[in-house]
C-alpha cells in the first residue's frame, strides 16, 4: 500500500502530472476527449488504459504457471519483478518521454492491484484509495449504532491502509524534489522490504502452503 502511494505521488510529480495507480481518471479524460472530437487525443489514453489491462490479464494467467514450480508464489514473483522494473525507471534519463515511466507504472500496478486482494481476510485494494475510504465510513457507522468492536477492528485495518498509501505519497513528494525521477528507487526499497519476508516464508516456514490460492482470489 505504501509503494502504491508512492509510485502516484511519484508520477504526478515528475512524470507527467498523472495517477497511473487506477485508470477512471484516464477513462474521463478519454471520455471528454471523445466528446470533443480530439480523436488523436482519445488515442494517447488508450495506452494506459492498455497497459493497465494488460497487467490483469498477465497476473491472471502467470500464477497458475508459477504455482507449478513449487519454488516460490507468484505473490512473492511480482514483488521482485517490480522491484526490477522500478529498479530500471531510475535509470532512465528525466529528459525521456514520460509515457515509457506512465505504462510500465500503470502495468505493474495493474498486476498488483489484482494479485493483493486482502488482508487479514479483509478485501482490499493496494493501489488505490476509495474502496478503504468508504469501508472505514461504513465500519464506522456500524460501530456508532451498534458498538460493535468487530466492526471497529475492521475498519481499523482500512484506516491504516490510508495512513500508509498516504505516507508513501508524502516519502515521494520530498525524495522527488531531491532525486528527481531517481526518486521511484525509493518505492522499490518499500518492496524490497516485502520480498525478503514473502521470499523467507516461501523457502522456510510456509513452503507447505505454496499450492495454497490466497483468499480473494
Amino acid at each position: 500500500m505504501m509503494a502504491g502511494g508512492f509510485l502516484g505521488a511519484y508520477t504526478y510529480s515528475v512524470r507527467g502530472g498523472v495517477f497511473c495507480n487506477a485508470q477512471t481518471a484516464n477513462f474521463v479524460l478519454f471520455a471528454m476527449a471523445l466528446g470533443k472530437g480530439n480523436w488523436s487525443g482519445a488515442a494517447y489514453y488508450l495506452i494506459p488504459m492498455t497497459a493497465y489491462g494488460a497487467g490483469a490479464v498477465l497476473s491472471e494467467i502467470l500464477p497458475k504457471k508459477v504455482k507449478k514450480s513449487h519454488v516460490i508464489r507468484w505473490d512473492t514473483l511480482l514483488i521482485g519483478v517490480e522491484i526490477l522494473v522500478i529498479g530500471v525507471l531510475g535509470l532512465i534519463p528525466d529528459s525521456a518521454p514520460y509515457q515509457i515511466s506512465q505504462v510500465a507504472i500503470n502495468f505493474i500496478c495493474s498486476m498488483q492491484y489484482n494479485t493483493f486482494r486482502q488482508a487479514q481476510g479483509i478485501p482490499m485494494a493496494t493501489t488505490f484509495c476509495t474502496n478503504h475510504l468508504r469501508q472505514l465510513g461504513i465500519h464506522l457507522g456500524k460501530w456508532l449504532q451498534k458498538r460493535d468492536r468487530s466492526a471497529l477492528k475492521r475498519g481499523g485495518y482500512h484506516f491504516i491502509m490510508l495512513s500508509v498509501f498516504v505516507a508513501g505519497g508524502v516519502a515521494a513528494t520530498l525524495l522527488c524534489r531531491v532525486f528527481l525521477g531517481r526518486a521511484v528507487w525509493g518505492a522499490a526499497l518499500i518492496l524490497l522490504v516485502a520480498f525478503v519476508d514473502l521470499l523467507h516464508a516461501d523457502l522456510t516456514k510456509e513452503r507447505e502452503k505454496l499450492d495454497q490460492i490466497p483468499s480473494g482470489h
